[in-house]
């Protein structure tokens, strides 16, 4: 076999392809050609049938050639609707002048009456089936381009998760070294579970939900240690070790994770979260609100002060559940609220 000859999977080059097809379909164009030669003249019928299934087939391809001279990867609708109604055209021809033909004395004139306008439909369905082709490659192209360049922001910004998480902990590790450093201890085992899970079980772009919530509840037991009798936590979680429901990972933490973080900035004598995490029909249905500190400066979750995660969470929605998510933030004067709705995997 020759260099740069693509074969498919039974080993046949593109050529041997091609004279595969015209074989197997010359038969049949051959005996419908012969049933219509045999209305418009009354003798050489065969040959007339012979000639045009090659007139039919070499039209094909001439049509397929000129298509590939379409440089444009934007291939216009209209061009499709012009080639069909041409076809159309040509082939209500054919039957009419089928039914009334010239007198058998103008055996020529007969033939060229059937053989021009089937050689024009043959040159359109060639087109046809080419630029088809080419537009169904294009779109798959893109396609596959669009899921590459997403994938990799994904992986991206999936990336930048372990690194967030670890740089706001390491930031409360210091700040409780100084002032209660007796809970250090506690803190580096459960910031050892926390980590495991964010580098080695997140690489997925689905995981378990059940998974999730472990990781989800080892947290809650870390800013627990963390914050103390301030704590007013409330939680409202379904039991999901039975079920076989998946999420992107560390998706719901960023939203956890910024209610925590009022605890060390405001003023009041209580830090009061409350989350919910249930499945409703064929829904996620995840809220978590907290109260603020009566200093908007102080109190308010913005985009600016949650730096990479709020934003990185907003893309990730937008990559990984694109349409299938509702996100709603209420930033009030005393409480911030967040209901996330996601489309179960």
């Amino acid at each position: 076999m020759k260099r740069g000859e693509n074969t498919d999977f039974a080993g046949l080059t593109n050529l041997q392809k091609h004279i595969v097809f015209c074989i197997i379909a010359a038969i049949p164009i051959y005996l419908a050609t012969n049933l219509y030669t045999q209305s418009i003249v009354t003798r050489d019928d065969e040959e007339a049938a012979l000639a045009a299934t090659i007139f039919f087939l070499g039209g094909i391809y001439i049509g397929r050639y000129i298509s590939q001279l379409w440089t444009s990867k934007n291939i216009p609708a209209w061009l499709f609707v012009y080639l069909t109604l041409i076809s159309i055209i040509c082939f209500i021809w054919i039957f009419f002048h089928a039914d009334f033909p010239l007198q058998d004395t103008r055996v020529f004139l007969n033939l060229m009456l059937f053989y021009l306008p089937l050689f024009i439909a043959s040159i359109a369905i060639g087109m046809l089936i080419k630029l088809s082709r080419m537009t169904v490659t294009n779109q798959l192209q893109e396609a596959k381009a669009q899921a590459i360049q997403s994938q990799s922001e994904l992986h991206l910004l999936q990336s930048q998760l372990s690194p967030h998480f670890l740089f706001n902990t390491l930031n409360n590790l210091y700040g409780i070294s100084i002032t209660q450093h007796e809970k250090i201890p506690a803190l580096l085992l459960k910031l050892a579970d926390l980590l495991r899970y964010s580098v080695y079980d997140t690489k997925e772009l689905f995981v378990p939900l059940k998974d999730e919530l472990a990781y989800i509840n080892n947290y809650i037991d870390f800013e627990k240690i963390r914050v103390g009798e301030r704590l007013a936590l409330t939680t409202s979680i379904e039991d999901f070790n039975l079920s076989d429901i998946r999420i992107a990972p560390m998706l719901l933490i960023v939203f956890i994770e910024n209610a925590f973080k009022h605890s060390k900035n405001t003023t009041d004598q209580k830090i009061s979260i409350e989350i919910t995490l249930k499945v409703w029909g064929n829904s996620i249905l995840f809220s978590v609100r907290n109260t603020k500190g009566k200093s908007p400066d102080e109190g308010s979750i913005s985009e600016n002060s949650s730096g990479l995660g709020l934003a990185n969470v907003k893309k990730r929605l937008d990559l990984v559940y694109p349409n299938a998510h509702d996100l709603k933030i209420d930033n009030e004067d005393s409480y911030y609220l967040v209901m996330l709705q996601l489309k179960v995997k």
